[in-house]
């Protein structure tokens, strides 16, 4: 009896460890899920080692937060008629709250306006709003700007439209003085998600639709919300050519960007806007780059909420190919990598 009985407890010993172990094990599996589920891409870098790099969501996430953040808000009252607002930076924007309209139907009460002003480069960088215009064949180009701005109106969250336009006074110290050059351009979202910016037809928008400079400011007329951009085309009389960037392994167009800013420019950020997923090769592929430029390639991505960044100093070459490395890059706050991009020359 004392030889069955210790067999018996010794069974139930055996039976009590391997549940144990069942629920460990089980427990393992499931937190391996977890942390799978929510991890970063995870990529070979041909060596057996592994590289963490954003998603694509976190990427977009990055730009995004930093939209917000540069995205002013103003309540008004839609039965007051006629109001100004005026910007952190001095824009004043001109609109009567009896011209918003919801469904064809007059708004009444309170209204909410987001409002952007984009006046630096480094902004335009981390909000992922860079100048480059829609050329009459279809190519783009870069755009010299005097203002990038997005207005919009809301009620209760619903998105409001406007049947009488509204203005804008914009002061041209902010970009450098008045240039009669200036036009008026919208905001329009590429097939990747990028905007890209089409300059205003006046026969198609109306007399009412267009941007004159007088004085210290320049005057904008606008016909809906949305973005909008006072600027014209950089223009240089060198010979032009097409200019290639190799980026750090396991980046691509879904999880970063490169920027070009011109020397001597401080409110134009060129865009390379192509990305060949066989060579992993970004591309200004337009083949509208000056020979002879001097400019900053900026490679830009997330990383842990942040920015990871790289900046090169280039003398562009005839069909030139930049390369970053990963030990090129470093990490920034949005404000510390704004401050870095608007010190470059």
């Amino acid at each position: 009896m004392k030889i069955t009985r210790q067999f018996h407890e010794f069974l139930n010993t055996i039976n009590n460890v391997s549940k144990n172990l069942k629920s460990i094990l089980g427990t393992l599996l499931m937190l391996a899920l977890i942390v799978t589920g929510c991890s970063k891409d995870h990529n070979d870098d041909g060596d057996g080692d592994i590289l963490i790099r954003p998603t694509a969501e976190e990427f977009n996430n990055l730009k995004e937060a930093a939209l917000e953040n540069l995205t002013q808000t103003f309540e008004i009252d839609a039965d007051e008629g006629s109001v100004t607002l005026t910007s952190e930076k001095g824009v004043q924007i001109f609109i009567s709250g009896t011209c918003l309209t919801l469904n064809g139907n007059d708004v009444t009460g309170a209204v909410n306006i987001e409002f952007v002003e984009l006046f630096d480069k480094g902004s335009m960088l981390t909000a992922n709003k860079p100048t480059m215009g829609i050329m009459p064949n279809g190519d783009r180009a870069m755009l010299i700007s005097g203002g990038e701005f997005y207005v919009n109106a809301t009620q209760d969250g619903v998105d409001l439209d406007i049947n009488c336009g509204f203005q804008m006074q914009i002061p041209t110290d902010l970009t450098g003085g008045v240039d009669n050059d200036m036009t008026l351009w919208e905001g329009r979202i590429d097939q990747d998600g990028n905007l890209v910016w089409g300059e205003v037809d006046a026969a198609v928008a109306g007399q009412d639709a267009g941007v004159f400079g007088e004085g210290d400011f320049y005057y904008g007329f606008f016909q809906s919300f949305g973005w909008s951009n006072v600027d014209r085309f950089y223009s240089d009389p060198r010979p032009k050519t097409t200019i290639q960037v190799a980026v750090p392994e396991g980046y691509d167009n879904m999880n970063s960007s490169v920027y070009i800013s011109y020397d001597g420019e401080d409110t134009g950020l060129a865009h390379l806007d192509t990305y060949d997923d066989q060579t992993g090769l970004f591309s200004e592929h337009y083949g509208l780059i000056p020979i002879g430029l001097e400019c900053h390639i900026i490679f830009a991505t997330e990383d842990g909420d942040n920015w990871k960044y790289a900046i090169k100093s280039v003398t562009i070459a005839e069909n030139d190919v930049i390369t970053f490395t990963e030990d090129e890059t470093s990490i920034a706050t949005e404000a510390q990598l704004t401050t870095i991009i608007n010190g470059l020359p």
